[in-house]
């Protein structure tokens, strides 16, 4: 018998991170609830700025202009400059994810899966941020189940073109009046009650203080000292109060994103950012569907701004054309650098991928999707994927030796231990398996600090993920991949002095 995994998702979710108002705990659950819930609450609250950190994802790709792979690109004035992916995540205060959380989770979600499960089609072609049920009934499906169902039908249909398309800007570029429309339709009302008005204003209308203008390095404006003060009577924030915030003089942005002269884009990083990007694209996702699938027996998928349709061949610029003209209805753009399209096709009993580039056929070619490379006969995992792997390994080692140096130093000491059980858990075949490892989490209870101990799920690593979805894929291709990955750990341990590092 089977144990189904429950499909209801905990609005609540304890944050650690602070912010300009309180850290919210577990004990409060139910207080938060009863305000959250109520829509009278709701419509009169008022949100909070939200922070924004910027993540910087360093990209190892081709560039024509160096003509070689590098970290670096060449910009339009001539200058050698990084090509590093920034990413802005925006993050609210803990009672507003809650809000969002709860509107996301327990309303607009349950909503949005009963409007798909009238329409199979439909139901099946949206994969991300959704809890599917996984075919063994014991999971939820995740990236690499979905990427397998569309490496296994181009498999079953052998001869047959894919396209593969990206949204520019998904985010910032999402139209405020097309989300309403949207939302609306979706609760089944004229206009947005004035709660759910209260939620779209605040993500429409937000907010913004950048994370690096709280910094002591920066401004001066993050006095730890204060932290620390305020955490001793219970306010795990990062200031007293809304008006302690404003004296610093940070800079409070408004957004200011236009897309035709109007004002558009919602955060990404919020609790309901994904629900609401994949509401946007209802009515594409339904007339893709509606056009190409049944119309022309098409084999369409989308995971978030992600988009992947498989034809016959002589339907490769029709499809591409109608995913054009349906993506402008819904005032978004496709990308035209990052749209690729691909002819697969059966060489010497073996299924081949050939890319169509400038009216050029390219042997030898790989279909990327969801952080795999699918070439026809075989499946990869993504390669600047497995590099990271190793580049965070090393730099992981790096750090701790310079720790290790400095206690050295300090301490007047030859002697240095590498905590080799942790390098190995994050970073070897030994951390494959979950386990319970220590943690402490700090709370504030009848006046006090009180500092408790607590096992944490380990859900394993980039390791075990690759075994998975090796297994998963029924591709041992995978497992190749990293076959070297201990002896590769162990070597670069011995560029460094540590006593009981491996010598090989």
């Amino acid at each position: 018998m089977h144990n189904i995994p429950s499909t209801k998702k905990d609005w609540f979710k304890d944050r650690g991170y602070l912010h300009l108002t309180n850290r919210i705990s577990k004990r409060d659950k139910e207080k938060v609830f009863n305000y959250i819930s109520n829509p009278d609450k709701v419509k009169k609250h008022k949100f909070s700025p939200f922070i924004l950190k910027q993540t910087d994802t360093r990209r190892y790709k081709y560039s024509q202009d160096l003509n070689r792979k590098s970290h670096k690109a060449v910009d339009d004035k001539g200058q050698i400059t990084s090509n590093s992916k920034v990413r802005p995540i925006m993050y609210a205060t803990h009672i507003d994810s809650h809000i969002y959380s709860y509107y996301s989770h327990k309303i607009i979600q349950l909503k949005y899966e009963k409007y798909l499960e009238i329409d199979s089609e439909l139901n099946s072609s949206v994969t991300a941020y959704r809890q599917i049920i996984s075919d063994d009934k014991v999971r939820f499906k995740y990236n690499v189940d979905f990427a397998k169902e569309v490496f296994d039908e181009i498999k079953d249909r052998k001869d047959c073109s894919v396209l593969a398309f990206d949204i520019e800007n998904f985010f910032p570029s999402l139209n405020h009046s097309q989300l309403k429309n949207i939302w609306c339709h979706i609760l089944g009302t004229k206009s947005l009650p004035r709660d759910h008005y209260t939620v779209f204003k605040s993500i429409t209308n937000f907010s913004y203080f950048f994370y690096d203008d709280l910094r002591e390095r920066r401004k001066g404006n993050l006095n730890e000292k204060n932290i620390s003060n305020l955490k001793n009577i219970g306010k795990f924030q990062f200031f007293g109060n809304y008006q302690d915030f404003k004296e610093t003089g940070i800079q409070v942005y408004k957004n200011q994103k236009k897309r035709e002269g109007m004002i558009s884009g919602i955060p990404q990083g919020l609790p309901i950012s994904a629900m609401l990007a994949n509401l946007y694209m209802l009515p594409f996702d339904k007339n893709i569907v509606n056009k190409l699938v049944r119309l022309r027996n098409c084999y369409y998928r989308r995971y978030s701004d992600d988009l992947v349709l498989i034809c016959h061949n002589d339907d490769l610029d029709l499809a591409e054309k109608i995913v054009r003209d349906e993506i402008s209805k819904i005032k978004l753009t496709i990308s035209k650098a990052k749209t690729e399209k691909f002819n697969f096709k059966t060489v010497n009993n073996r299924l081949e991928c050939f890319k169509i580039k400038n009216e050029q056929i390219i042997p030898n070619s790989y279909l990327q999707y969801l952080g795999f490379d699918f070439y026809g006969h075989k499946t990869l995992i993504k390669s600047a994927n497995v590099s990271r792997f190793y580049r965070e390994m090393k730099e992981s080692i790096a750090m701790k030796a310079k720790r290790v140096k400095a206690v050295q130093e300090k301490q007047l000491t030859e002697d240095a231990i590498i905590f080799k059980r942790k390098i190995y858990r994050l970073y070897s075949f030994k951390g494959i398996k979950s386990r319970k490892t220590p943690a402490i989490k700090i709370t504030f209870e009848e006046g006090k600090l009180i500092k408790k101990n607590y096992s944490r799920k380990y859900r394993g690593n980039f390791v075990k993920y690759a075994y998975r979805a090796s297994d998963i894929m029924e591709a041992p291709e995978i497992k190749r991949q990293l076959r070297r990955h201990m002896l590769i750990l162990k070597k670069y341990s011995t560029n460094f002095n540590f006593d009981n590092s491996p010598k090989i």
